[in-house]
């Protein structure tokens, strides 16, 4: 019997394997697709993300970022990290680093895919492995959290639900483009409706995250994830950056994602445990979910370790409170009709409070 088995090979899910092999527990990935895996999502690894990669003896190649812009139609505004740099760098190009160290250090992985689980008094059981924990990273849409919630609503237990919304749902759609970066901050250009998030994360490619909301079901093109309307007429409503990029060719395929948000009122459950989105998640906004993921990643390693898994409900909302808390209330504050348009305006005007605002989420 093996210490820990993690379903899902994405980077959360193996920094929490590669933590708890350095903390000496035996462990094997289910992943069932093969590498590197790729995702939509905006690339930029906020400083502390940096830190905690390097932590783990990772260092991906990619495009170092110095800060963060915020762009409307007439108004920018810089804030600089101020505490080492960050990391624009391919999903791919990160998971294959991560994927290289967990080789380097044993990290076995099995090419299956977890669809049930049995959860005894001292081990679990899934996909003919037994081990002593479970760990779930398997994604915003986690099968081993819809287990687990299948599970508490036959029990007619409460403590896993997600939430009844009547926010319209959040989706993003990614692509790359060959050109060379103009900047050396990820940039975030504002619209009424959306956010593109460009993040160089090669000398010669940015990526383009588009974030907006799905307001009914609509008709269009469905595009990634049944988001809507395509890519290019998205990205059409940004006339500056579509100036910026000048007509340069896709470096990739286009992904998307969603619905983001996920409500998660527990992440342990005996011995099966959630970790990156799999554990819940708000939106893609502050651009803060991977540097959070491995923060808790962190954190579970370390429950793991000292064989207390109850102690990680506690650190997981210590690693991830703070930066959920701001996502949370920028959210808000974008959907509000009178603060909304004026969140750029005001980030010019108020450059030291932008700057300790960006910060803040840079150490979550």
């Amino acid at each position: 019997m093996i210490d820990v088995l993690v379903v899902g090979g994405g980077p959360v899910g193996l920094a929490t394997a590669i933590g708890c092999v350095r903390a000496g527990l035996s462990v094997t990935v289910a992943e069932p697709r093969a590498a590197p895996v790729d995702k939509a999502c905006g690339e930029g690894v906020m400083p502390a993300g940096v830190r905690r990669l390097a932590a783990l003896g990772v260092t991906p190649d990619g495009h170092p970022l110095r800060g963060i812009r915020y762009v409307d139609a007439t108004h920018r505004a810089d804030a600089l990290f101020a505490r080492g740099h960050g990391l624009g760098v391919r999903r791919t190009a990160l998971h294959d680093a991560l994927g290289a160290r967990a080789a380097e250090l044993g990290v076995a992985v099995s090419p299956v895919r977890v669809t049930s689980f049995t959860q005894h008094a001292d081990h679990v059981t899934a996909a003919g492995v037994a081990a002593r924990y479970l760990v779930a990273a398997d994604g915003l849409h986690s099968t081993i959290r819809r287990l687990l919630e299948r599970d508490a609503r036959s029990t007619a237990a409460r403590a896993v639900h997600r939430t009844p919304s009547t926010a319209p749902q959040r989706y993003g759609v990614r692509l790359h483009f060959r050109v060379a970066p103009w900047t050396d901050l990820v940039e975030v250009h504002w619209t009424p409706q959306a956010e593109a998030y460009v993040t160089p994360v090669s000398p010669d490619v940015v990526g383009v995250a588009l974030l907006f909301a799905r307001h009914g079901r609509g008709s269009g093109d469905g595009g990634p994830g049944g988001a809507g309307p395509g890519f290019t007429a998205r990205l059409a409503a940004f006339p500056a950056l579509l100036d910026l990029l000048a007509g340069a060719a896709p470096a990739s395929e286009l992904r998307g994602a969603g619905p983001m948000r996920q409500d998660v009122h527990r992440r342990v459950h005996g011995r099966v445990l959630l970790v990156g989105d799999a554990s819940g998640y708000v939106d893609a906004l502050t651009g803060e979910g991977l540097g959070v993921g491995l923060a808790q990643a962190e954190a579970l390693a370390a429950c793991l370790a000292a064989d207390r898994p109850g102690d990680y409900e506690r650190a997981w909302r210590r690693a991830s409170g703070s930066a959920w808390r701001f996502t949370s209330g920028l959210l808000w504050s974008r959907s509000q009709p009178l603060l909304g348009p004026r969140l750029v305006p005001l980030a010019q005007r108020f450059p030291g409070l932008f700057t300790t605002l960006v910060n803040h989420v840079a150490e979550a």
